[in-house]
């Protein structure tokens, strides 16, 4: 028995050459669910938004036919094939996410716009599947393998592997320029930044910062003290540089 497969758009940065941009036949046997099939050609369950066979919707519990035709499309497609002016929206929820241990300096960048980022470099596969799982998190990584578990319901595969492109592969996947909120989250541990007075931080200032910053945050997670210094600027500045990149086309 086979079923004929087409992945759409990026789904096809998982596909050999061979099998992105056609149609082309799986065999398998039995009655095996959409969702193994998908995974085994190598396609984490995360990145699939919809899935039509033979020009019907169906969730990944259907088990496939001889000869069934399976088109696959990710978050990114605007329209349902099965119902061209159904349009898909994005969730305008504000996402949570944890990242892997090699995403270190995007987990900076993430909490510099302001978004909720778990992230240590010492985390394990099983607990990250897991506080994504029960902390209702998205689990950004270059992991496909970790991705297809079975106990994570969101999450992504990031394509890029340097971190200012990787920011803004994230920022364009889940929709998120509008909600860039800088310099609101601790970029050590993650918790929401608080003002403080000057003088219940004084002792912890160097000379100079005593001299010419009067405006002070803190982190009640884990104390660190922020003000608006030479830093400040620069990250002003890059937040500048990637809010431009939403008309970019990263793939060009």
């Amino acid at each position: 028995m086979q079923a004929f497969f087409t992945f759409v758009a990026e789904l096809k940065d998982f596909l050999p050459p061979n099998r992105r941009d056609v149609t082309f036949a799986y065999p398998f046997e039995g009655t095996p669910s959409i969702k193994h099939l998908i995974e085994a050609l190598g396609i984490p369950h995360t990145e699939v938004h919809h899935i039509v066979v033979n020009d019907k919707v169906v969730d990944f519990s259907y088990l496939v036919q001889d000869d069934d035709h399976i088109r696959i499309y990710p978050y990114s497609t605007q329209y349902n094939d099965a119902n061209p002016s159904e349009e898909i929206i994005l969730s305008d929820s504000e996402p949570r996410f944890i990242l892997d241990n090699h995403l270190g300096r995007l987990a900076n960048y993430l909490r510099m716009m302001g978004f909720d980022t778990l992230y240590r470099n010492d985390f394990q596969d099983d607990e990250l599947a897991i506080i994504a799982s029960q902390e209702d998190r998205i689990l950004l990584t270059r992991d496909r393998r970790l991705l297809m578990r079975s106990v994570i319901r969101d999450g992504y595969w990031v394509r890029a592997k340097v971190p200012r492109q990787q920011v803004i592969e994230i920022l364009k996947r889940f929709n998120l320029y509008h909600k860039i909120t800088p310099f609101r989250r601790c970029m050590r541990c993650n918790d929401l930044l608080q003002p403080v007075d000057k003088g219940e931080v004084i002792d912890r200032l160097e000379p100079l910062t005593k001299k010419y910053y009067n405006t002070f945050r803190i982190c009640h997670g884990c104390g660190q003290v922020y003000w608006q210094g030479s830093h400040y600027a620069r990250m002003e500045k890059f937040i500048d540089q990637v809010k431009h990149s939403q008309s970019i086309n990263l793939n060009s």
